[in-house]
């Protein structure tokens, strides 16, 4: 759903992984032991939020023979490795993280190992029935499933407390309030760029078009499979981005999340919005002499009574190449072990937790602001070709945000190029 990482500091944890260990949880891991010495390679991108489930995975099933590896990697390296392991008869990871929004397609190319079987036989061990029905469901393709939910990430405004309270301003609920806050912010707080949001031309701008549709109800396809850019939606979603613009670092479209929470870090912003995964990192103090004045608040609609909240729901889980040679029940326990009822309360506040009742108002300073989004962000809608529709449309929609090209032009351009890229898949 969404989510680029930011690489944590190198430290050994014990079991061949480079990934720092201190949010690693020892549970129980009751895998058959091979007969003979295996390595497991894990693919997941390094973030406060996944972290502690790849850690704890490595920790507490690397014994004896067997030997989980786990490197840092970003969210970029982890789709240029997931395309490449997933293209071979054999491949070079065996468990691999994946997310809602791309697992459709991988599913419907034969790429992943279905679940099911698995699910019903070690439910009772691993308290599988736990597992939000929501996020079980956001992670299937044609009725099964192809991926155990480890967690969710919702958007979430991040502001600072200081200078809203100064200015006498609340946290906005729609883009026309985040505005009217954005020129106060501006002309008294001496801020001149306000806004931060990841709008990475390359990746993360056609996450956050999408969740200005999904506020407006529309998503790029139907359920039925048809391209919506000809829509009403699709136009007022995209002038509601560009409406933000003037208040954003003109280079808007290069900074992607890590440089978003740098913004919020060092003052040069004073709210953005990211994904509930990078939100503990702006409470820590290490990271921020501001870490004391950074409130938070559910993600604005794009316009007053929109249906939906700006958001996106992107749902990660583990799942197993079909190109792996190991044992497949082996590494279905290796990752149910990691989602367990002990390692998803000790996940929180950095994560989500795909178990029921793991995350409450308590939880962490932001938990209020990640439940009020998540009650009202837009289902997602599980199409194979959202993802090459995503990537087709992609260049034409960073020259629309960024006014190169008009509004009614460039939706006519990315009609026709979803249309080709669906096109192409049939």
């Amino acid at each position: 759903m969404a989510m680029v990482a930011s690489v944590l500091a190198l430290a050994g944890c014990g079991a061949a992984s480079r990934v720092g260990a201190q949010n690693a949880t020892a549970v129980e891991c009751g895998y058959t032991m091979p007969t003979q010495s295996t390595t497991v390679n894990v693919l997941a991108y390094n973030s406060s939020a996944i972290d502690p489930f790849t850690n704890t995975m490595v920790k507490s099933c690397s014994r004896d023979r067997v030997t989980l590896k786990h490197d840092p990697i970003d969210f970029a390296g982890q789709v240029t490795k997931t395309t490449a392991t997933l293209a071979g008869d054999e491949g070079s990871y065996d468990i691999l993280e994946t997310y809602g929004f791309v697992l459709p397609g991988l599913a419907d190319n034969g790429k992943l190992e279905p679940l099911d079987d698995l699910v019903a036989k070690y439910s009772d061990r691993y308290k599988l029935n736990e597992l939000n029905a929501a996020m079980r469901e956001g992670l299937s393709f044609d009725g099964k499933l192809y991926a155990l939910p480890m967690q969710a990430q919702m958007f979430v405004l991040a502001y600072r407390t200081d200078v809203f309270d100064s200015l006498g301003l609340k946290p906005p609920t729609n883009f026309a309030e985040m505005i009217e806050s954005a020129k106060a912010i501006q002309t008294i707080g001496g801020i001149r760029y306000p806004i931060a949001l990841p709008w990475l031309a390359t990746a993360d701008v056609t996450t956050h078009y999408q969740a200005a549709m999904n506020s407006l109800g529309k998503d790029f396809i139907d359920p039925s499979g048809r391209v919506q850019f000809d829509s009403d939606e699709a136009s007022r979603a995209l002038e509601g981005m560009r409406s933000l613009f003037p208040y954003m670092d003109p280079q808007v479209t290069t900074f992607d999340q890590p440089k978003v929470q740098q913004q919020m870090f060092n003052g040069t912003a004073a709210m953005g919005i990211m994904f509930s995964g990078r939100m503990n990192d702006l409470t820590l103090p290490a990271n921020s002499k501001l870490s004391g004045q950074f409130g938070f608040a559910a993600s604005p609609a794009i316009e007053a009574g929109a249906p939906y909240l700006y958001s996106r729901l992107s749902i990660d889980g583990w799942s197993i190449p079909k190109n792996t040679t190991l044992d497949k029940d082996m590494l279905f326990q290796m990752m149910a072990a990691s989602i367990s009822e002990e390692a998803s309360k000790a996940a929180v506040p950095a994560a989500y937790p795909a178990r029921e009742d793991t995350v409450s108002p308590d939880s962490s300073k932001y938990a209020t602001a990640a439940i009020d989004t998540i009650a009202k962000t837009m289902p997602a809608i599980g199409q194979s070709e959202m993802a090459a529709v995503s990537n087709a449309i992609r260049p034409v929609l960073v020259q629309i945000i960024t006014g190169q090209v008009e509004v009614p032009v460039g939706l006519i351009q990315m009609q026709d190029l979803a249309e080709r890229a669906i096109s192409g898949r049939r």
